[in-house]
């Protein structure tokens, strides 16, 4: 996720996070902690109304071809609903992690939230950071936290114009975070 070239200048300052080290508490207030996840359109209840909707069409076509003499259809209608359903699943894992941006006064740190557990992906120097975002066209948009040669995406799961805003948000958190104001 994060290019990890060692910094000549400043080898402390930004680092690739552990386990261990997301679960310490970032010093002082917090000027911003934005928790970012992926949305979501289909209920659970919805995914068992599809699949059964999707189940009984299968069913049904299975019977009809069945009755014509193709038996080995229904295999692969059946096939349809299994790929359906592990895509459904793999897309219901993607939209279970999260990431949580939090800027002190000390650090930005970018953690990521999964199944597995939180990683911090990256940490740096609330001074040294830099927000960019990179992209002109509608669909693109890519904002990046920046330390001299490394960087990190952040927000990749909000739309063009949720990242255009969030990325003022940071900056603005950043700012303040620089200055020691708590206030917008």
């Amino acid at each position: 996720m994060v290019a990890a070239p060692v910094l000549a200048e400043f080898p402390l300052l930004a680092k690739r996070g552990t386990g261990a080290y997301s679960r310490r508490a970032m010093d002082g207030p917090l000027y911003m902690d934005a928790v970012i996840s992926p949305h979501r359109s289909l209920s659970r209840r919805g995914f068992i109304i599809l699949i059964s909707i999707l189940t009984l069409i299968n069913a049904v076509t299975a019977m009809v071809f069945v009755a014509l003499g193709a038996g080995p259809v229904p295999v692969f209608l059946a096939l349809d609903v299994v790929a359906v359903i592990v895509a459904f699943a793999v897309s219901r894992r993607s939209a279970m992690r999260t990431e949580r941006i939090q800027v002190s006064a000390r650090e930005v740190r970018v953690m990521l939230e999964t199944s597995r557990g939180v990683q911090t992906v990256w940490s740096s120097p609330t001074a040294f950071t830099r927000v960019t975002l990179l992209g002109e066209a509608e669909d693109e948009g890519d904002l990046r936290l920046r330390l001299s040669n490394r960087e990190v995406a952040v927000a990749g799961a909000l739309s063009r114009r949720e990242r255009l805003d969030f990325c003022q948000a940071l900056d603005g958190a950043i700012v303040r975070a620089r200055s020691g104001r708590l206030g917008p």
